[in-house]
């Protein structure tokens, strides 16, 4: 058997059909368009999301009786009203907590060597003198480059204030008419695909539900667990609270590293403020008690048709989407993970082999 051979048969058994063929040019044509003009057409990108996100709610007024501009008026409205907390209260609070902290890492640091000096002294078998000096310069060199990164992004950042005025006008505007105009932009696209469209009509039916659900229940649980992470550290006096359940809501983008990843700064800050005292243990015990309710108990509510992928594939999906797009790729990498699947499983083959296998199926059913 020839490659070419092989090649052929891979070809009809995957290609036969006319509508495998056209759906495989309309996702190579849609991630390229995702790949190359990402930048280009960033602001377009978030209305797009940031209006499937509000979707739901103005399907929610809908059915209880509200006009469709009416209902696309009051989301619009809580929308901006959202936007303008973040941008005057929450923005700036997390803003001076990060300037607060970049001056006081040099305080830490000086802690830090302290306590590795400590440690040396009471575990002089575990702990060498040159370990704590190679461990000192390492966090030494991170540090400095850490402060060089920062500057450079606050000057680079210097030029894109009108660009970032400019997003901050069009994002709006663009979420609004995607609201008002939904159907019409809808009905413009699908005359833009050929008539026949079986196979995309199936898997967006199967998967339009299951990906709004996903995102939407995923940025209630950004909310909640940042709010409670939020609260849980206020109440113990905790120093860049708001920075931290910040950093700890949006953790939950990332399943099993990024709850690992958020502890360390939590265990770090109330190491550094409270030493080694009972109040660091309440604070890592409460923050334990938030990351136990939200897998066991706000996960299965929030997402009740749990998406049947192995841990691998979503590991995986997080670091390819991720690297490719960035925040997004890495907020979508479950439903572009679990769409692929889909994909897959709903791939025509071959007639030969459709028949075949609906003659197993026939045939099981009779047993």
């Amino acid at each position: 058997m020839t490659l070419r051979s092989v090649f052929k048969g891979w070809m009809e058994r995957y290609f036969s059909d006319e509508e495998a063929v056209i759906l495989l040019v309309v996702l190579v044509l849609g991630f390229a368009a995702v790949i190359w003009l990402g930048k280009m057409l960033a602001p377009f990108f978030t209305s797009l999301v940031i209006a499937f996100l509000l979707q739901g709610a103005v399907n929610w007024l809908e059915r209880r009786g509200a006009p469709h501009l009416l209902a696309v008026s009051v989301v619009f409205l809580g929308f901006i009203g959202l936007l303008l907390a973040l941008a005057l209260i929450l923005m700036p609070l997390i803003w001076n907590q990060l300037v607060g902290l970049v001056q006081e890492a040099p305080r830490m640091f000086a802690s830090g060597q302290l306590l590795l000096d400590d440690l040396q002294e009471r575990y002089p078998q575990l702990i060498t003198p040159d370990q704590i000096q190679n461990w000192i310069a390492v966090a030494g060199r991170e540090m400095t480059q850490f402060g060089q990164r920062a500057l450079t992004l606050s000057l680079a950042s210097l030029g894109n204030v009108l660009s970032l005025i400019i997003y901050l006008v069009l994002v709006p505007i663009l979420v609004f008419f995607l609201l008002k105009d939904r159907q019409r932009l809808v009905d413009f696209s699908l005359s833009l695909l050929p008539q026949k469209r079986t196979l995309m009509t199936r898997i967006w039916n199967e998967m339009d539900d299951q990906i709004a659900n996903y995102v939407r229940g995923k940025f209630i649980e950004i909310i909640i667990v940042g709010t409670v992470s939020f609260l849980t550290f206020a109440f113990f006096g905790l120093p860049y609270s708001a920075l931290l359940a910040v950093l700890v809501g949006f953790s939950v983008l990332v399943p099993y590293i990024g709850a690992a990843v958020a502890t360390l700064p939590v265990a770090a800050v109330a190491g550094f403020h409270f030493g080694m005292t009972s109040e660091f243990a309440y604070v890592l015990i409460a923050y334990g008690v938030i990351q136990a309710l939200d897998g066991n108990v706000l996960v299965p509510i929030l997402f009740s048709e749990a998406v049947n992928l192995h841990p691998v594939s979503i590991i995986v999906a997080v670091l390819f989407f991720g690297g490719i797009w960035g925040f997004w790729g890495i907020f979508f990498a479950i439903p572009l993970a679990t769409l692929l699947k889909a994909l897959v499983q709903a791939w025509p083959r071959s007639i030969r082999q459709r028949d075949a296998s609906s003659q197993a199926v026939e045939e099981s059913v009779e047993k």
